[in-house]
């Protein structure tokens, strides 16, 4: 072999054996260096729905310390009060053993105060309640003295109560009129005498009264009536009532 190819050849294979002397030192000095580094460092636990002395207890299994976010709790439907829904690191990441790891408390389902609808027309107390994130849910009418009409005079649930958010009120509303309100009783199949008499003592108005012949009936029995039994009926309602009369014979 030439001297020149063969000085070529031993240059090459310094160069090579340095090249891999250089990378070994590199993977062993990484490697060496990483196995320090991980040496202080443990995954964090996974904190979620653990109460505050149960995190703190977990943390400090792996020389970790617990740092509650007092003023950073949230509501949760699901997570009970004082439990864990939220924590920074997150779990199964490295940290620094002696380092803390911010926990977020849950502060259980939102609850709401129901507002007082006292007084408020329906309107009103539909905007009231949407804006506390409630719904108006049924509404019913009765009378009650001194109270305008169309304002809430009830409610259900009652003022202050607390609730779950979309959560329904009923509201009871005050009819109008003068006089109070009562229920109308059946009058079908009774003596026409009796009820005129009875309703005209008591200050109720008697509106039309038609007479039918009705096969089977007595004559004078009430055979329909408006209102209906049942329905409300106050002083200045008007009772129509249609009454059984005498069969008339056709002549021959």
């Amino acid at each position: 072999m030439p001297p020149l190819a063969a000085r070529i050849l031993r240059v090459l294979g310094v160069l090579a054996y340095a090249g891999l002397a250089v990378i070994v030192f590199v993977v062993a000095g990484y490697l060496a260096f990483s196995t320090f580094v991980r040496s202080g460092t443990t995954p964090a636990p996974d904190l979620a729905g653990l109460t505050r002395q149960e995190a703190a207890e977990r943390l400090a299994d792996s020389g970790l310390l617990l740092r509650v976010e007092e003023d950073a709790g949230r509501h949760d439907a699901e997570v009970p009060s004082g439990r864990v829904i939220e924590q920074d690191p997150g779990a199964r990441t490295l940290v620094k053993r002696g380092s803390a790891v911010e926990a977020i408390l849950s502060l259980g389902p939102q609850r709401i105060a129901v507002p007082d609808l006292a007084g408020q027309s329906l309107q009103s107390a539909q905007i009231r309640l949407a804006a506390a994130g409630l719904t108006l849910g049924r509404t019913l009418a009765v009378y009650r003295p001194g109270a305008g009409a169309g304002a809430v005079v009830g409610q259900a649930p009652a003022p202050g109560a607390t609730v779950s958010p979309g959560a329904v009120v009923d509201a009871v509303l005050a009819l109008a009129g003068s006089g109070p309100v009562y229920v109308m009783p059946d009058l079908v199949y009774r003596d026409y005498e009796r009820v005129h008499g009875f309703f005209e003592l008591r200050g109720f108005r008697l509106g039309s009264v038609k007479f039918e012949p009705y096969e089977g009936v007595a004559e004078g029995t009430v055979l329909r009536q408006f209102p209906l039994a049942g329905h409300p009926l106050t002083r200045r309602d008007a009772i129509s009532l249609v009454v059984a009369t005498a069969q008339t014979v056709p002549p021959l």
